[in-house]
């Protein structure tokens, strides 16, 4: 399937959460942010591009709000809206030029109440009615691509389903003032929010056009149960969302939930959690922190996991190679300095490592963490907790919902789950009460209930899906028994550190219902050449663009696409410049395999016509 440049991946998809980039080149011109790629892009991975409604929504609020030459970012509360204006003051006055960010509350009211003073919150029973609130963090323009940084690292900007709520609520008219706010005259801005790291591109006159889709249509492949939601029912979903991830579902079938997220109901029923640990709960979600100390990122995980680490509190350690006898020499060094302290806050990993697929040795990261007393996070999404589960180690396992737990690439969402039986639940726990907050955008948790119901099906489709793949492959490289491969190396958890990912692979038992642990849906594959890996990608059938875990194949150069600045710095640690990164999807299998088979031929071809030169 090819889909056109820019577009949304999938295609007709309002709220798609990739973007087509067909080619290898077409990924180069992305980094490079060449206009050719640019002004062709209507979608993208929300923390790196920001959807069209929210940049809509955004200029309106400069209009309103913003002096001359101020640019804003949108945040649902205003506890983020601080976060973002201290990461500001921070970042700038580390480098020199310090920036002085303000903060503006916006309350919209549906638009039959604008002239009658504040949001009256009453017959609100549907989504479509309802008030939303806003917090804007207003900034000079120079300062953008640190707010940008913020936006991409944190995630916890407004969604684009928040933006068009709030754009249905505010007047046609441009020139009507909601709630009295006197309108401050300045010259419209049309700014491009371009991927490319710490810069701001200025667009043509015209912002990009979205796809002019009919009613029905859109309604038929985004919104399938309609807009008009009852506020009630985003409740139940965020209720059977805590309960399926944290396990303790009985039953949780999706012919169940026709009409609803019956999963959600009070009156479900409930019993003792699957994932792996006695007492846990579908209220064990949070987030929390200890006294500040160093991090560690053990293994070369996603980017913005370092960078996480980096730019907030003071700092980590990166073992890049993943290697647990490097990282037991710097406890020993940062204990020895003060016996009296931790030496770590946290060890951060995941399971198996992305793109690297690698899997580290919990039991063993487990005893270190209890030995130095420090938090042990596991990033499960890559192995998901219908194939591994790592509870049994960990203190706190985070995931991304976006991914394979909703498949259907149309809606973001994250967990963060406490281990009750851990040494530190309790102080996690307390924390989380204290300070945690609820900003999933309803109708987002809607979508994200919807698409997880059958998860567990999709899992198993995927799983064998992905193997037979990563067979053909293999069986093309040097470990294959080719002599003269084009495939260098296949990197699955198959394949890579088996042992560590067969230690946490979820065991089947017909009787009890529970399906034996797959390998997962995600690979890489590097090549002996880069004309090879370019023509492997180039003539792979299946639509190509960032993310992972979709209900279809989805690939993309992946040192290119993530570290096309530092590409020496990523190829030390394995993340070769020809890796090409697939996410396997639900396509009948040997058609699927038939098309990786032509892409390789491909390859093949390539390698022959560069040694011929």
């Amino acid at each position: 399937m090819t889909v056109p440049l820019g577009l949304g991946v999938p295609p007709n998809t309002p709220h798609a959460i990739s973007v087509s980039l067909p080619t290898w080149r077409d990924t180069v011109g992305y980094e490079e942010s060449e206009k050719r790629v640019t002004d062709a892009m209507i979608s993208g991975y929300p923390r790196f591009f920001i959807h069209l409604s929210i940049r809509k929504l955004a200029r309106l609020c400069e209009q309103k709000f913003g002096r001359a030459n101020e640019n804003c970012m949108l945040f649902p509360t205003q506890k983020i809206a601080d976060q973002c204006r201290s990461f500001m003051q921070a970042r700038s006055l580390s480098s020199g030029v310090p920036v002085s960010a303000r903060l503006i509350h916006f309350s919209i009211c549906p638009e039959d109440k604008q002239n009658q003073g504040p949001c009256v919150h009453e017959d609100t029973a549907l989504l479509s009615s309802a008030p939303a609130s806003l917090h804007i963090v207003l900034f000079p323009q120079e300062a953008f691509p640190i707010a940008k940084e913020f936006w991409q690292h944190t995630g916890q900007g407004i969604s684009s389903r928040l933006a068009e709520h709030c754009l249905s609520l505010l007047p046609v008219d441009p020139t009507f003032v909601p709630n009295g706010l006197q309108n401050t005259p300045r010259k419209a801005l049309n700014k491009h929010y371009s991927a490319k790291k710490n810069t701001v591109t200025v667009s043509p006159p015209e912002s990009p056009v979205a796809e002019d889709l009919g009613l029905d249509h859109a309604v038929y492949l985004e919104e399938r149960y309609g807009r008009n939601l009852p506020i009630a029912l985003a409740a139940s979903a965020k209720r059977a969302l805590r309960r399926r991830i944290s396990g303790v579902l009985v039953r949780d079938t999706p012919t169940d939930c026709a009409d609803g997220p019956c999963a959600g109901d009070q009156n479900y029923v409930l019993g003792p959690s699957s994932r792996g640990v006695k007492g846990m709960s579908e209220n064990d979600l949070a987030l929390a922190v200890r006294p500040p100390q160093k991090s560690v990122c053990l293994g070369f995980t996603y980017t913005d996991t370092l960078k996480v680490l980096e730019k907030w509190g003071p700092g980590c350690h990166f073992v890049g190679d993943g290697s647990i006898d490097s990282l037991e020499k710097i406890l020993e060094e940062e204990f020895e300095h003060d016996p009296s302290t931790p030496p770590i806050i946290a060890l951060f990993t995941e399971f198996p490592s992305n793109p690297l697929l690698r899997s580290a040795d919990l039991p063993r990261l487990r005893g270190l963490a209890d030995k130095y007393d420090f938090l042990l996070v596991i990033d499960d999404t890559v192995g998901n907790f219908m194939n591994v589960e790592v509870f049994p180690f960990t203190d706190v396992v985070v995931s991304s919902l976006t991914k394979v737990f909703s498949g259907y690439s149309n809606a973001m969402g994250g967990s963060v789950c406490l281990n009750p039986q851990g040494r530190h639940y309790a102080k996690l726990r307390a924390h989380m009460d204290a300070h945690y907050e609820d900003t999933y955008f309803d109708e987002d948790a809607i979508y994200m209930e919807r698409n997880s119901r059958d998860f567990r099906r999709r899992i198993k489709v995927i799983d064998a899906n992905a193997e037979a793949v990563c067979e053909f492959l293999r069986s093309k490289s040097a470990a294959g028994g080719v002599s003269s491969p084009v495939v260098k190396d296949v990197f699955y958890p198959k394949y890579v550190t088996r042992q560590n990912y067969d230690r946490c692979r979820i065991k089947g038992d017909s009787v009890l219902g529970i399906q034996e642990g797959g390998f997962g849906g995600l690979f890489s594959v590097t090549f002996t050449t880069l004309p090879a890996a370019r023509a492997f990608f180039d003539n792979l059938s299946c639509c190509k663009g960032p993310s992972l875990g979709t209900n279809f194949t989805l690939a993309c150069p992946y040192a290119i696409l993530v570290h096309y600045t530092e590409q020496e710095w990523a190829a030390s640690f394995g993340v070769d410049q020809t890796m090409v990164r697939v996410s396997v999807g639900m396509e009948e299998m040997e058609s699927l395999v038939a098309s990786f088979q032509t892409a390789v031929e491909a390859a093949e071809a390539a390698a022959r016509e560069e040694e011929c030169a």
